[in-house]
């Protein structure tokens, strides 16, 4: 009389992302998982190759001269550097600093690197210097997974392996336009399934109001092909991983989460200055080949 008792148990524990119970001492630990929302993303990225960054970051838009990253290395709080490696989007495009020989430098002084990928913007961005990356609603599934081969491209050109984390920069738009949302989405999850497929990790770069707070909505909803981790940006607030109002508690964990807390500052250490954003990270970084 338990078997179909178990099958129910196992069958809602598939539905909502929980690994099925093999053995009846697992029972317990299903129907806690059953009682998640759908679709919670969960597990450890390292049980498929991740590697893990735990610590203080900063983002800036010009990869820095290996001097100073020296500098900073030596006399910063700072253990990774946000990168961005390519992208229409990209608001630095012309990166003096970043190659294949910079990264592979930068990494043996013990920093970890968190690579963006500025492609194509929601239809109803809100920065008007982003509008002319705005994409159309036609096929937006189809260029995300052009555009997420790309990022791999130019992951792949600076010497970042496989099962290295790539992340989606896709700044503020209106979440209340409805179409909007639905195109950007898709765009997302076509990008998500093209870097998954040439197994690296998507991630995924946005406002917390916004990019964030539709993925999560599209997780609640029981949406698919939804990107590994998330890094987020709610500045003026205590910096934290776990405290992140639009998310739920459980979802997209553990070491699934960046914060970025703070924006535009300047930053001297070593004699070198910098114009960062500061983030707190436990998420995953770039592998080295």
């Amino acid at each position: 009389m338990r078997r179909p008792v178990l099958f129910l148990v196992a069958l809602f524990s598939l539905l909502a992302g929980a690994v099925p119970p093999v053995a009846a001492e697992t029972s317990t630990r299903a129907r806690a998982a059953a009682a998640d929302p759908p679709s919670l993303i969960r597990g450890d990225p390292r049980r498929f190759g991740a590697r893990i960054f735990t610590g203080r970051a900063f983002d800036t838009c010009q990869a820095p001269p290996y001097a100073t990253m020296r500098a900073w290395k030596r006399s910063s709080p700072y253990g990774a550097a946000g990168v961005y490696i390519g992208g229409r989007g990209r608001g630095c495009p012309n990166q003096r600093y970043l190659t294949p020989s910079w990264v592979r430098d930068v990494h043996r002084l013990g920093w970890r690197l968190l690579p963006l990928y500025v492609g194509s913007q929601a239809p109803c961005v809100i920065a008007s210097h982003k509008r002319k990356f705005a994409m159309s609603h036609s096929s937006p599934y189809q260029r995300g997974v052009r555009e997420g081969q790309d990022a791999v491209r130019q992951a792949r050109r600076l010497g970042m392996a496989p099962r290295s984390a790539v992340y989606l920069d896709m700044e503020a738009y209106r979440l209340s336009d409805r179409r909007c949302a639905d195109t950007t989405l898709r765009f997302v999850q076509g990008w998500n399934t093209a870097v998954r497929k040439e197994r690296y990790i998507p991630g995924f770069y946005s406002s917390a109001d916004s990019g964030i707070a539709h993925l999560e909505r599209a997780r609640a909803a029981g949406a698919r092909r939804l990107p590994t981790a998330l890094w987020f940006a709610r500045w003026g607030v205590r910096a934290s991983t776990q405290d992140e109002p639009r998310l739920h508690p459980r979802a997209w964990q553990p070491h699934r989460r960046a914060h970025q807390f703070a924006g535009n500052v300047k930053r001297t250490y070593g004699s070198r200055t910098l114009t960062i954003d500061r983030n707190v990270v436990d998420a995953p970084v770039a592998v080295l080949g």
